[in-house]
């Protein structure tokens, strides 16, 4: 088996602060553990590491291109080095996904952070959304560099919220000062309500914490619009009733549904909209190759189908 290498992530675009954060690490005695330290750059940014300054006693820094980044390649970076774990400064023009093929065996993401330049995040949200999406996804922690007195954090907020709700969030103000995020995100529907609705605008948080969080809605009934779905596999009785949902951009949309037992008499088209009354419960599926969410239907209804625009659920 080969050795575990736990890999540390910093991604974000140029100038973004990856640089001067790990500068700072490897300033940091509490990160110098004794183990030889292999620093990959795969970005040249505008900032140079200085590592006279370093505090971690055993470390090698290397650099990888686009070309270079294959598993043969960064095995022998990394046994060249001697390296107990890697430090990654990603190219952040370049999606994760090369870097997560190229990764030998062993290496393990041990964590993820994030940076952005909060004057510049709200323009490439909007004309990179593809790139900024792929960071977010995997993140543990997000840091706004260069915030400012003035910038609405809702706006950073809700955009970092509506891709993923794990990471940590950090405004890091001109000065140093730094806040962490603290705002909350209460669900756009009553869970506690005795028949819990489903407004055609909500389906993609409901369908998210649904599947993130699914004990809280054992045993409890839901109502929901979508359309309905069928495969092989399933028997009479069991049908999907979903939505598509987009999390990025057009080319992330897919079905997102839920299976769902109905009485065997009834009979249901592909692509049919309905409107479901069901309970939830989680308990194992062939369909979900393990446990999930089955709705148990109280009634399931034909309806209109939802307009071309609102066919597609997102979190905006």
């Amino acid at each position: 088996m080969p050795r575990e290498i736990p890999v540390y992530l910093f991604l974000g675009f140029l100038d973004a602060g990856k640089t001067k954060f790990i500068q700072e690490t490897f300033e940091d005695e509490r990160f110098d553990s004794g183990e030889r330290t292999l620093l990959l750059v795969a970005e040249e940014g505008e900032e140079e590491y200085a590592p006279s300054r370093f505090v971690v006693r055993k470390f090698s820094v290397a650099t990888v291109d686009e070309k270079g980044l294959t598993a043969k390649n960064l095995r022998k970076i990394a046994n060249d080095a001697g390296a107990e774990r890697v430090v990654v400064e990603w190219n952040g023009m370049l999606p994760l996904d090369k870097f997560f093929e190229a990764m030998p065996d062993g290496w393990l993401i041990a964590q993820v952070m994030c940076f952005f330049d909060a004057n510049t995040f709200l323009s490439y949200n909007m004309n990179m959304r593809q790139l900024v999406f792929d960071k977010i996804q995997y993140a543990d922690m997000i840091v706004f560099n260069r915030f400012q007195e003035g910038m609405d954090k809702k706006e950073f907020h809700k955009i970092v919220r509506a891709v993923s709700r794990r990471p940590d969030i950090v405004y890091e103000y001109v000065g140093g000062r730094a806040e962490y995020d603290d705002i909350e995100d209460p669900l756009p529907f009553d869970i506690n309500a005795p028949v819990i609705e489903i407004q055609d605008r909500d389906y993609a948080y409901f369908y998210r914490d649904l599947r993130e969080d699914g004990a809280k809605y054992e045993g409890k009934t839901v109502k929901f619009k979508g359309f309905v779905v069928e495969d092989r596999k399933m028997k009479a009785g069991t049908i999907g009733v979903g939505r598509y949902i987009m999390t990025c951009c057009a080319a992330d949309i897919a079905f997102n549904g839920l299976i769902c037992l109905i009485d065997p008499s009834l009979h249901f088209r592909l692509q049919d909209w309905v409107v479901v009354t069901a309970r939830i419960d989680h308990e194992y599926h062939e369909l979900y190759e393990g446990e999930g969410p089955v709705l148990k239907v109280f009634t399931i209804e034909r309806c209109e189908p939802l307009s071309q625009d609102d066919e597609v659920a997102t979190f905006y």
